[in-house]
């Protein structure tokens, strides 16, 4: 009888066309998800005028779908631990593609707004969940790598709403761009039949038939075999009280330390998406170029994504996002210096790279420090709460923009938090995360075969 660890196998196996088609699937996903949250914002000049609302409405209108985002990441985050994650993001697509196109046929601020929570609910459920995917299912040594490819897609969908706006809007008006959004339902039988389920899920529900299956495609030198058991370390048990794992074994400062990073890096990407086209504006930028310089912050998150996955990959994840919020606090504090235009874009780009990227990078982050079980939990509350400085920036550099502060000075305010992010990051243990204790772990069992994942002390444990 041999017994499988499948945290090991899944570690261990080599990128095959099981992990394209779990990439493929999560950074559509995603691309679906950034364009419903960028659309509200590329169509607001339209609604604002046929509606008939001020700007504090139109950001009210706005901020609906951040509040629906900060219920969604808490609690279709959990849910997905008790019903699967499959079922979770095909909820959670559901949500945001209908309501979203809901949105369209809406005539006042109110049933908009509403409409808006209701697609927020399912846009911030949906990012635990393909986080957690695609962390459970990459091997190891990309595994940072595939997440932060995966999560660019968020910044594909906000220049596809960018791009695709301007056509629809100008020729079919302000609706279309959300009768659009309704488009991703098609593909949720797709996808309930493409996107495997969780494997601890699948062990505490006894479907190990499945969950072979799963294994073979994970690592084709698998075969399986009758007698075959499957087990996972403990932690990684998936049981009805997800949340109490984020404070057990030591987790507990960590777990808040992922929080408060979470909240300033949101707080700083939304200070920067709500207001830099207005701050360049005021220094004396042509509207043209401030929204080049949205493009170019968009284009650098890309970049940032990407690159910070690919040495979080080779240097340890922690010191590479340390080192990426620090150079937010610079580049950010820089914007508010007259620079050459050149010199200018590069530290745009910087700006995206270190803010929208590393938030992408914190969570590939987050994904690795929790065990499987919870790991759509943990990335849930995370997100959740962390949600609160997205909707708290617009307010508060909007209030200083209204003080006439110099401009140097607003933007040092945006930077502020990301010393903070780089301190709580450094706060956080490694030494309680998952990754390291299976690195412990294996470390203490014999020798098993390769391509096999037979922990021959898994039993014990």
């Amino acid at each position: 009888m041999r017994q499988i660890d499948v945290h090991k196998l899944a570690d261990d196996a080599r990128f095959n066309r099981f992990h394209g088609l779990v990439l493929l699937w999560c950074a559509l996903i995603i691309v679906f998800d950034g364009y419903d949250l960028a659309v509200a914002g590329i169509a607001l000049p339209s609604i604002m005028k046929e509606m008939g609302v001020d700007a504090t409405s139109a950001g009210f209108m706005v901020s609906s779908a951040l509040f629906g985002m900060m219920f969604g990441n808490i609690f279709l985050g959990t849910i997905s631990d008790r019903i699967g994650r499959r079922w979770a993001i095909a909820i959670c697509i559901a949500l945001f593609s209908v309501f979203t196109a809901a949105a369209g046929f809406t005539s006042d601020p109110v049933t908009f707004s509403i409409t808006r929570f209701l697609a927020g609910v399912g846009i911030g459920g949906v990012m635990p969940n393909v986080i957690a995917q695609m962390t459970e299912y990459s091997p190891k040594r990309i595994r940072a790598t595939m997440v932060t490819l995966m999560f660019s897609g968020y910044s594909v969908g906000g220049i596809l709403a960018a791009l695709l706006g301007k056509g629809l809007i100008e020729s079919y008006g302000w609706q279309s761009v959300f009768f659009a959004a309704a488009a991703p339902v098609v593909l949720i039988p797709f996808i309930l039949k493409s996107l495997p389920e969780s494997m601890p899920f699948l062990l505490k529900q006894g479907r190990i038939d499945e969950l072979k299956r799963i294994a073979s495609r994970l690592e084709p030198s698998y075969r399986p075999q009758a007698s075959d058991r499957f087990a996972v370390p403990d932690e990684d048990k998936a049981d009805n009280a997800p949340v109490h794992h984020l404070f057990h074994e030591g987790r507990g400062r960590s777990t808040v330390m992922f929080w408060i990073t979470c909240f300033m890096c949101l707080f700083m990407v939304y200070a920067l998406s709500s207001w830099l086209t207005k701050l360049m504006a005021g220094a004396g930028y042509s509207l043209g170029s401030a929204l080049t310089f949205v493009l170019v912050l968009n284009a650098g998150a890309i970049a940032g994504a990407v690159g910070g996955g690919w040495l979080a990959d080779r240097f340890h994840i922690k010191h590479v996002l340390v080192g990426m919020y620090l150079l937010a606090a610079l580049s950010i504090t820089l914007l508010g210096y007259k620079l050459p235009t050149e010199a200018l874009y590069l530290v745009v780009a910087l700006a995206g790279a270190s803010t929208i990227g590393t938030q992408i990078v914190t969570c590939a982050y987050c994904g690795q420090f929790y065990p499987m079980a919870v790991r759509s939990t943990g990335l849930g509350f995370m997100l959740g709460i962390g949600r609160a400085g997205a909707i708290l920036a617009p307010i508060v550099i909007g209030m200083l923009v209204g003080m006439a502060l110099p401009l140097q000075q607003n933007f040092v305010a945006i930077a502020i938090p990301a010393v903070i992010a780089a301190i709580s990051v450094m706060l956080i243990d490694h030494r309680r995360s998952a990754s390291a204790h299976h690195e412990d772990v294996s470390a203490e069992l014999p020798e098993v075969a390769p391509k096999q994942a037979v922990a021959a002390g898994s039993a014990s444990r």
